[in-house]
């Protein structure tokens, strides 16, 4: 390795809180078994690249005990679906999550009484799954389509249930503080590799391990994938992204000026997920979206003082910044060495 660059390592550690702050947060959702053993299901959500609409269609699967590709999600639109509220706060498999899965629960259990009428057997006794519908002891099972034809044709039941989900939240005092503005937080940490050369003031990330709590992991490979999206914004907000004003106007009003990771900036992200159950969630799951990217720059600023000495305290830390706090760091050494 050159003599002018330097390696270091440096961790940090997050907290985040899931759901909207100060207020209470709630969502809705329809949920129904149809004929051909099929769901649809029905709420506001909204899909910004996240993969919300995968979750919920495993949610429903699994609730419902059909295949996952039978699982149709309903447009959002509120005008004939239930308000779910907006993308943002890492809420949207907390908050829609829970509720289709409520509303999955009490659409099931329609469809469980109904047969358990059918077979004269305990509604606890019935379970579903990937399809089929059995009754736990006995030799009754068959086609959930099937069921579905006798729960509508021969009982004139549809088995479709609607459900809120409410995270109710405590606004804080505004003397002391305190208060409890979330209802469910997640915890990660994270540690990054850094080489930084001396003579130019470059920094070149040479790994990120994540390790972060996201109660249960509904779609583990999502989960993965929104770690290492928070990893390479917050890899941009660490060494590059500077938006700066002069008299109002923007400096960096293009990205010749405002720069931005590209594939050979990213760094291989190795992944920990903790599953540790929210005990007030249906699901047990919490979030991973914007607490991704919380523990990165941190723990990239702790890697580069572990690999030059220096602290860098401002974001990002420019190869300017760097060379700067270099020549400061050797300028006081002198001073204090005379």
């Amino acid at each position: 390795m050159s003599l002018t660059k330097k390696r270091g390592r440096g961790v940090a550690a997050s907290w985040y809180g899931i759901a909207r702050t100060a207020a209470m947060d709630q969502a809705g959702a329809w949920a129904e078994i149809d004929d051909g053993g099929s769901a649809k299901i029905s709420t506001g959500v909204t899909e910004i690249g996240e993969g919300i609409l995968t979750v919920l269609a495993q949610v429903a699967a699994d609730e419902l005990g059909v295949k996952p590709e039978n699982v149709m999600i309903g447009e959002n639109d509120t005008s004939r679906s239930p308000e779910a509220a907006h993308a943002g706060a890492t809420r949207q498999t907390y908050m829609i999550g829970n509720a289709v899965a409520l509303a999955c629960r009490g659409a099931r259990q329609k469809l469980f009484d109904v047969m358990a009428k059918e077979w004269k057997v305990d509604a606890n006794t019935i379970k579903a799954h990937n399809g089929e519908i059995w009754s736990e002891g006995t030799n009754y099972k068959m086609e959930m389509s099937e069921a579905i034809h006798i729960c509508k044709k021969k009982y004139g039941v549809i088995p479709v249930a609607g459900e809120n989900y409410t995270s109710h939240h405590t606004g804080l005092d505004p003397v002391d503080g305190s208060g409890r503005p979330w209802q469910a937080y997640v915890f990660g940490g994270q540690v990054a590799e850094v080489e930084v050369d001396t003579a130019t003031g470059e920094v070149q990330l040479l790994g990120i391990w994540a390790c972060h709590d996201v109660g249960k992991a509904i779609n583990p490979k999502g989960v993965e994938g929104q770690i290492e999206g928070g990893v390479v914004q917050a890899v941009g907000q660490a060494l590059m992204e500077n938006y700066e004003l002069e008299n109002g106007r923007t400096k960096s009003g293009s990205f010749a000026k405002y720069i931005l990771p590209t594939s050979l900036d990213v760094p291989k992200v190795t992944s920990k997920i903790v599953e540790d159950p929210d005990p007030l969630s249906p699901l047990g799951a919490k979030g991973i979206g914007e607490p991704a990217m919380v523990p990165t720059s941190p723990a990239i600023m702790n890697a580069i003082y572990d690999a030059i000495g220096v602290r860098i305290k401002s974001l990002p830390a420019t190869p300017e910044k760097i060379l700067n706090a270099l020549k400061e760091k050797k300028q006081n050494g002198s001073r204090k060495f005379n």
